[in-house]
């Protein structure tokens, strides 16, 4: 039995996976709250407390750089050690990784209904890949074609300057420069804090109106869900133009990324935000800041890309990245076992 984790500022999700036909099996997973707990130690020993399988395994994925199999998290004053959880847990392969390295991992795990096509592209090319995905920040990574497979880097790219293209998007960076006193990077455009921006920059920058209900809704709700729900439904046009310059700065710098790192395997779109604002990404205006590249646009059109529609995406990354390295340690690999034995 392997174990996964995808672990968050606000959040922990566990899960454990089997593998029948060398394939993932997917046996069971929970959600904890992270600031109830002390520590990972303390919610996983809660998770396995009535396991009766032996796990052979275990990887998180965690937000930040992990250095000799150790992090600090930012949100939490948790220190993550992969030795000591390993000795602590009594589980013997024990390995942190990033978490948009993690999701990374997972897409070679997902079958081909688990995407949205937004564009076909030319699928026959084999080559580099591109992940974008825009969550509670902005996670980026390059999946590195080696011949044989695609090895995932995790990267901070989301932490690069934001770039505007155009006068609004001038008068955004403008806005947000006077917000954050100072630079501004991707992030504060293309995540769920984007969206937000993206609205506020209407509001008081461009003073649009905002109906007293839709102040009072974003008030008592989360402000982003509020915002893309009545930009999807044509209720609110403040929401509708604040989705606009999200989505078209989210498919700019997904084509950022696509021409970094030459993914001419395709781009996928990650993250907690795209499968909820699908029909709006299918609109083209997505696509049209994506391809808008000057003299390598062709590059773009040809350039596969897909939405990531799978939540656990992450959590199938880190169990394939558990049980790969614990098979190259240790020379024995469930996986393949049951391709043996199916």
């Amino acid at each position: 039995m392997i174990l996964a984790g995808d672990v968050g500022g606000t959040k922990v999700h566990l899960a454990l996976y089997s593998f029948e036909a060398g394939r993932m099996q997917y046996v069971r997973d929970e959600i904890y709250p992270a600031k109830s707990h002390a520590g990972l130690k303390e919610i996983v020993t809660l998770f396995l407390s009535d396991e009766t399988e032996p796990i052979t395994a275990a990887c998180f994925g965690v937000p930040g750089p992990v250095r000799d199999g150790r992090l600090k998290l930012t949100n939490l004053p948790w220190l993550l050690d992969s030795r000591e959880l390993s000795r602590s847990l009594k589980i013997e392969y024990v390995f942190l990784i990033n978490d948009i390295e993690a999701n990374g991992y997972g897409i070679a795990e997902l079958r081909p209904e688990q995407f949205f096509v937004l564009n076909e592209g030319d699928p026959s090319q084999l080559g580099n890949r591109g992940l974008v995905s825009p969550g509670t920040g902005l996670g980026e990574a390059f999946m590195i074609w080696d011949g044989k497979r695609h090895l995932p880097i995790a990267s901070e790219g989301g932490h690069c300057d934001f770039a505007p293209r155009n006068e609004e998007e001038i008068c955004l960076l403008r806005f947000l420069q006077a917000k954050y006193k100072g630079r501004v990077s991707f992030e504060r455009v293309v995540s769920g804090m984007g969206i937000t921006n993206c609205y506020e920059y209407l509001r008081e920058g461009k003073k649009m109106e905002e109906p007293r209900w839709l102040r009072d809704m974003m008030r008592e709700q989360d402000p982003n869900k509020v915002i893309a729900e009545y930009a999807m439904n044509g209720q609110s046009e403040i929401c509708a133009l604040a989705l606009d310059l999200f989505v078209s700065a989210t498919g700019a710098e997904a084509g950022n990324m696509a021409l970094k790192v030459l993914a001419i395997g395709g781009m996928y779109i990650g993250g907690g935000i795209a499968p909820r604002i699908l029909t709006k990404l299918q609109d083209g205006s997505f696509m049209k800041a994506f391809i808008d590249k000057g003299r390598l646009s062709q590059l773009l059109a040809n350039t596969p890309v897909r939405v990531v529609l799978e939540s656990r995406a992450a959590l199938l990354g880190a169990a394939s990245y558990a049980e790969a390295r614990a098979a190259e340690i240790s020379g024995t690999s469930p996986r393949a076992a049951s391709v043996q034995f199916s």
